[in-house]
């Protein structure tokens, strides 16, 4: 008999466990997700890309903007759930929400816990160079990503790939190992193994002072640093008579000079050892575009300097 359930997401990371749920025969009870919030150029009120998606199904969504108050458990409880899914919901769930479900809540996490426990894990995998990452589907307790794991993927990261890319394909995993450790849970044979005590590391929120391209760094760093930042929020530098530009996609570019001194037509740029080599950027206001197309209209002289 399938569960029936709370589902608690609010990006577009989360949307693929929700239609992997609905597709496998679980009864969502509700779908909780983050206030509307204006976009656009007429700042219309723009609901979260997980409410979209539950309204196309007819589940009913909620939104509310704390889940610490008096009445939010007694709300919760009114569901008869038998568990919550949470994938990148953005409240914390305090201990009288995590109790109400008697088979637990189980949070999908993209990282191979306990690294990169917190906020931005895939950014940070790539800002630090990590070979390897992953998914995994942890019984949430009161701490940060501290619960039991019950199920876990990992996944490659390739020498250029970015948060873009990988956030596709972890959103993909995960929602398939969702539904697996459900369907476990829902016969009773899910088992649950508690985090290492080693290789704790955080994953905090990516702060705009962190985006601006450091060119005195060794050129991997930059070209790790680029890519963990793609497409959002985008590491970047600034063009005389251009402004500020994000890089989305390098590779190894081959010369050296002065670090932040453009080397050749091509748009390669000299770091603190070695160079990178610019393969996709975006000015501010205009689409993402290739190198090429970018230097046919705004042509960069070898021996420019990138603030």
């Amino acid at each position: 008999m399938a569960l029936r359930l709370v589902f608690m997401g609010t990006p577009n990371f989360a949307v693929p466990t929700l239609l992997e749920l609905v597709g496998g025969g679980h009864e969502i009870a509700a779908v909780y997700s983050r206030a509307p919030k204006p976009a656009g150029r007429g700042m219309a009120m723009k609901p979260s890309p997980v409410a979209r998606e539950a309204e196309r199904f007819g589940l009913p969504v909620l939104t509310p903007g704390t889940l610490r108050d008096a009445d939010a458990a007694a709300a919760m409880r009114a569901h008869g759930a038998d568990a919550a899914v949470v994938v990148a919901y953005g409240l914390i769930l305090p201990k009288p929400i995590l109790d109400v479900f008697p088979l637990g809540a189980f949070n999908l996490h993209a990282s191979l816990l306990p690294r990169w426990r917190g906020a931005a894990p895939i950014h940070r995998a790539i800002m630090a160079g990590d070979k390897e990452t992953g998914v995994m589907v942890m019984k949430m307790d009161e701490g940060l990503d501290t619960g039991a794991i019950a199920m876990a993927e990992r996944v490659a990261i390739g020498p250029d790939v970015t948060t873009g890319d990988l956030h596709d394909e972890l959103a993909r995993r995960g929602a398939k190992l969702m539904l697996v450790a459900i369907g476990a849970l829902e016969r009773g044979s899910l088992t649950l193994t508690p985090q290492a005590a080693d290789g704790v590391t955080y994953a905090d929120k990516i702060d705009k002072s962190e985006t601006r391209i450091d060119w005195m760094q060794s050129w991997n760093k930059v070209h790790d640093h680029c890519r963990g930042l793609s497409p959002f929020p985008g590491a970047w530098f600034e063009l005389s008579g251009v402004g500020r530009i994000k890089v989305l996609r390098t590779a190894k570019g081959e010369g050296r000079g002065e670090p932040g001194r453009v080397l050749e037509e091509r748009l390669t740029v000299a770091c603190g050892s070695g160079a990178v080599r610019i393969v996709e950027l975006q000015r501010a206001g205009a689409k993402p575009m290739p190198v090429d197309e970018f230097l046919r209209g705004t042509p960069v002289a070898p021996g420019t300097m990138l603030q």
